[in-house]
């Protein structure tokens, strides 16, 4: 019960913290779920779903897994992604 107190008091005192995960979470998030799903990755798709590890797995999936680099990412972020992409289709 202390421990819950003290995790409330913590979110008092610090709600940017909060703010802050739940931003990076939830890009990193519908990044890999976006990528999977271009990929045809079902599976992959419901373990990152399900799955809330603050951004860990996801992480893993998209650069070990889906084989992205900084550079794909940063395609994302400034928008330059061109429609004329080859999306390949893994199997699993």
């Amino acid at each position: 019960m202390e421990q819950i107190k003290q995790l409330d008091q913590f979110l008092i005192d610090y709600p940017f913290v909060v703010f802050l995960i739940a931003i990076w979470t939830l890009f990193w998030k519908g990044y890999s779920l976006w990528t999977a799903i271009k990929n045809d990755q079902k599976k992959w798709f419901v373990a990152l779903l399900v799955f809330n590890t603050i951004g860990i797995l996801d992480i893993f999936y998209i650069f070990y897994i889906a084989k992205k680099t900084w550079a794909d990412l940063k395609e994302v972020l400034t928008g330059s992604i061109s429609d004329k992409k080859e999306i390949p289709k893994n199997i699993e």
